[in-house]
């Protein structure tokens, strides 16, 4: 028999399959992949470098989701705050998928492209480079650490004796509403707050 005239898998198709495996399961196999594309194992290889290939698409499927225009705002922190809410949303769609892209090192050229532009808003505003990646690490581990917590139950503090942690209990009393949202813009002012002290120059470098 001849070769399909349309191919039965494609890199398209891995990601989505690998994907809705990470959202059920929190993990994949390549065995999982295949067999959720109806192909052989060895057929992924075709398409892509093993697992940690498929981990990049992956990576790129997720970043997809992040508005490419947040780093174009004018002022470096409306840049940032835009930037980190569309990579918050966008990880939180896929809450199950960040340990597992969190233990692997960024490859994709797509992904490295959003760091690229992040890095030049920095500098840009004049931060120096030696403080640049600790900024932007700085806001990953805000950004995924809110990301994991919209997932979180609510509520996620249960007492079953409040006479045993009344403090607690008082502090739990006030009134209900988005506390991973209201504790992300919190967390995410008090960040650029301190990033602006860290500048050493004016965007038109004078100290």
């Amino acid at each position: 028999m001849g070769r399909p005239r349309t191919p039965l898998i494609d890199r398209e198709r891995i990601a989505t399959a690998a994907l809705e495996l990470v959202d059920e399961k929190g993990e994949f196999t390549l065995v999982q992949v295949a067999r959720r594309l109806g192909v052989q194992t060895a057929s992924l290889y075709h398409h892509v470098d093993g697992r940690d290939g498929i981990v990049e698409l992956l990576r790129e499927r997720v970043c997809e989701a992040i508005d490419p225009g947040a780093l174009g705002a004018p002022a470096w922190e409306d840049a940032l705050a835009g930037w980190a809410r569309s990579y918050r949303a966008a990880f939180a769609a896929h809450p199950r998928a960040i340990p597992l892209l969190m233990a692997s090192p960024v490859r994709a050229p797509r992904v490295l492209e959003h760091y690229e532009r992040a890095v030049r808003v920095l500098l840009d505003a004049g931060f120096a480079v030696d403080d640049v990646m600790k900024v932007i690490i700085a806001l990953e581990n805000l950004i995924l650490g809110s990301a994991l917590d919209m997932a979180a139950p609510e509520p996620m503090w249960v007492l079953p004796d409040e006479s045993a942690t009344p403090w607690l209990a008082r502090a739990l009393s006030g009134p209900a509403g988005p506390r991973a949202n209201t504790a992300f813009e919190l967390a995410l002012t008090g960040c650029l707050s301190h990033f602006a002290s860290l500048r050493v120059a004016s965007p038109g470098g004078d100290a």
